[in-house]
C-alpha cells in the first residue's frame, strides 16, 4: 500500500500522513535468564513514551508481535500486556510475527481514522531453547518439516545457489558480515560488534561470521497522524508506504537466488518511485543479504545496515521492527531524509514486508 502520493505539509482528503514518532530498543543480550519478557520490555516501553510525553491513557491503538512458540506457553502475549497496564480497557491487537508486521496493523488502523497515536513492540527470548529447531516450526508440515531442516541448513541452501550461479563467493559473504559487525561498534544495542575472525563451518558453505547470534530483545516505536505527529517530534519519520508479499511455501518450486516477493513489495510500497540513501535490511544470514540488494535495486550508493543488521542482533519477532526504527531514528536526527525498511519472516526469505520513511524537507 502506498500513499506517497499524499502531501507532507497538509493531509490530502481521504489520505492521512502517519510517522513514526519515536524508537527504543533494548541492548540485545545472549542470555536474560533473570528476566521475564515482562520485565525485558518494560524499559522500552517507558523509554519510547518518555521520548514522546506520552503516557498509556493517551495512547489509541496498541499492537504487540510475539512467539508462543519461544515462550513455549499459549497466549504468552497477554503477560506482556502487564508491562503496557491494560486497565482501564485498551485498544489492542497481536500478531504471531514479527513486530514490523504488527506495525502495519497498528499503520493501517490509524489509516482509517479510528486513532491517532499507536504504540507497537515486540519482543523475543530465544536463549531457553535450540532456536534452529523451534524454527523449523515454520516449515511445509507434510513433506518438508519431518526431515528436519534447521534455518542454518535452509539459509546454506540458499548461499549454495548464490554461488553456483556465479552470484557470490565466500570470500564476499564473509566481507559482508565483517563490514556488518564493524559498522555495529557505534550501536551500543548490538550483540556482535568489531571485528572477528570468519569462523568454522556450521554448514557449508556458511560459516558462524555468516550467521546472526542467537539473543534476547525488544523494541518499541510509536506511531502518530499528522499534526499529532509534528507536535510529538521534530521531524517525523513520514511512512510514505508499507507492503507485505510471500514467496510459495514449498522451497522446491522457489529461485532461491532472488525474490520476487520483496521486489514487489518495495515496488508496491514507492520504492522506486525516488531513490533512497538508506537501507535497513532483515538479512539474518550474509548471502540474504545479495539477494535483497538485487531484488530492492540498491546500489553501493545507498548506506546498507549502518546498525550491523541482523548479523550483529537478531532478537527474534523485534528484529524486523528493529529495522524500521533504525531507519526512522536516522531520519528523526537528520541523517537520512528517505529510507528503506525491510523485515523477513520463514525460510530463505520467504515473506517480505518493505517500509519506505521520508522526512520533511530540509
Amino acid at each position: 500500500m502506498n500513499t506517497s502520493d499524499a502531501a507532507v505539509p497538509e493531509e490530502a482528503p481521504g489520505v492521512r500522513d502517519i510517522a513514526v514518532v519515536a524508537f527504543a530498543q533494548t541492548d540485545v543480550l545472549r542470555t536474560t535468564d533473570e528476566l521475564s519478557e515482562v520485565e525485558m520490555l518494560m524499559p522500552v516501553l517507558h523509554e519510547v513514551l518518555d521520548r514522546t510525553g506520552l503516557k498509556t491513557a493517551d495512547i489509541g491503538f496498541t499492537c504487540s508481535g510475539s512467539s508462543d512458540y519461544l515462550a513455549g506457553r499459549a497466549f504468552s502475549f497477554t503477560l506482556a500486556l502487564d508491562g503496557v497496564g491494560a486497565w482501564p480497557p485498551i485498544s489492542e491487537s497481536h500478531v504471531e510475527m514479527d513486530g514490523a508486521w504488527a506495525l502495519y496493523e497498528a499503520w493501517t488502523k490509524l489509516l482509517t481514522g479510528d486513532a491517532d497515536t499507536a504504540l507497537v513492540y515486540s519482543y523475543g527470548k530465544s536463549s531457553p531453547g535450540s532456536l534452529r529447531d523451534v524454527l523449523t516450526r515454520q516449515l511445509d508440515p507434510y513433506y518438508v518439516a519431518p526431515l528436519w531442516p534447521d534455518s542454518v541448513a535452509l539459509a546454506a541452501l540458499q548461499a549454495q545457489a548464490l554461488i553456483d550461479a556465479g552470484d557470490a563467493d565466500e570470500p564476499a559473504l564473509a566481507a559482508i558480515g565483517a563490514r556488518s559487525r564493524r559498522a555495529a561498534t557505534l550501536n551500543r544495542h548490538a550483540q556482535s560488534r568489531g571485528s572477528a575472525p570468519h569462523g568454522d563451518y556450521v554448514v557449508r558453505p556458511l560459516r558462524t561470521g555468516d550467521c546472526p547470534p542467537v539473543g534476547d530483545g525488544a523494541a518499541a516505536v510509536i506511531l502518530a497522524a499528522g499534526d499529532r505527529a509534528r507536535e510529538l517530534c521534530s521531524r517525523p519519520a513520514w511512512i510514505r508506504g508499507v507492503d507485505h508479499r510471500t514467496e510459495a511455501h514449498s522451497l522446491g518450486v522457489r529461485d532461491l537466488t532472488d525474490s520476487p516477493s520483496a521486489r514487489l513489495a518495495a515496488e508496491r510500497a514507492g520504492a522506486f518511485e525516488r531513490p533512497v540513501d538508506t537501507a535497513e535490511l532483515h538479512a539474518p544470514f550474509t548471502s540474504q543479504e545479495i539477494v535483497l540488494r538485487k531484488a530492492l535495486r540498491l546500489d553501493d550508493s545507498v548506506r546498507v545496515n549502518l546498525s550491523g543488521g541482523a548479523l550483529a542482533a537478531n532478537p527474534m519477532m523485534a528484529a524486523g521492527l528493529v529495522r524500521i526504527g533504525e531507519a526512522a531514528a536516522r531520519i528523526h536526527r537528520g541523517e537520512s531524509d528517505r529510507a528503506l525498511a525491510h523485515a523477513t519472516s520463514g525460510p530463505c526469505l520467504q515473506q517480505n514486508l518493505v517500509a519506505v520513511l521520508e522526512g520533511d524537507p530540509r
